[in-house]
């Protein structure tokens, strides 16, 4: 009899998010060694923060759950791999499922991609979950992709990874499900990150006076039609991206030898 796989799982909206909660049954239907460390409110585009030099609390919620008080994305897998889970460190830790897409440059700053990717530089395979949402049409997020296709998508990047020894420790995987109805996706395509020209961010004026919001008010065009972003929406496809750990450019590197002279 094999081994269960240990299961971390975290996300940046909050233990008490519905997310979380769709992730966790999806991954108690691949193993029974799950944990569930999540920040205990709100994270999102918290990035990779680390909360070096601050007192973090935690809150049991149940078996094998636990809420950081304060806690980032990545702060909760630190605590969960090195500590929560037993002194055993997960072999999988998944992150999600996000309300709303993580695409192309968005992920720099990301939360959910953030938990994935401290996974992967703990040991383990990183994997990040977002439901997208076609936010022309409706603010609210409808789970029914992710729910009829996550555990598929998690068991294919898992049997992927158990194939290629070492490929966990070169990568995280980005998988973000589109906002149709399940039955019309059109099954799930790896592909790039869209780059775009200059970053979506932007300054939004709040109706407060003297303060503002940091916000993505439009996605800067033209987009990459073999990209997330329109792989995604125009071709309703279950996007997967692995998105590499190393990030020298080593072909810039040996390119630019000598380049910036002697100091």
């Amino acid at each position: 009899m094999s081994t269960p796989l240990r299961i971390l799982i975290t996300n940046d909206d909050g233990i008490d998010a519905p997310g979380i909660r769709i992730l966790h049954e999806i991954a108690l239907r691949i193993s029974s060694e799950v944990w569930l460390v999540a920040p205990d409110g709100n994270q999102s585009g918290a990035g990779h923060r680390i909360s070096f030099g601050r007192e973090l609390r935690i809150d049991e919620r149940g078996p094998r759950q636990f809420a950081i008080h304060g806690g980032s994305p990545a702060d909760c897998v630190i605590a969960g791999a090195t500590k929560l889970m037993g002194g055993a460190p997960p072999d999988v830790v998944l992150s999600g499922i996000n309300n709303g897409q993580n695409l192309g440059d968005i992920i720099n700053c990301s939360g959910t991609a953030a938990g994935a990717r401290e996974g992967a530089l703990q040991g383990a395979l990183g994997i990040a979950l977002s439901q997208g949402v076609n936010y022309e049409q409706s603010r609210e997020v409808v789970w029914d992709a992710a729910v009829a296709h996550g555990e598929a998508a998690i068991r294919a990047i898992i049997a992927t990874a158990a194939a290629r020894p070492g490929l966990s420790a070169q990568a995280y995987f980005n998988v973000n499900f589109p906002p149709c109805a399940p039955d019309k996706v059109q099954g799930m395509r790896l592909v790039p990150a869209q780059r775009f020209a200059r970053s979506p961010m932007r300054y939004y004026q709040s109706d407060n006076p003297g303060h503002f919001f940091v916000a993505i008010p439009e996605t800067p065009k033209p987009l990459d039609p073999a990209s997330d972003f329109e792989m995604l929406h125009k071709g309703r496809a279950v996007t997967v991206t692995p998105v590499l750990l190393q990030v020298t450019d080593f072909g810039l590197v040996s390119a630019l030898d000598g380049a910036l002279g002697a100091l």
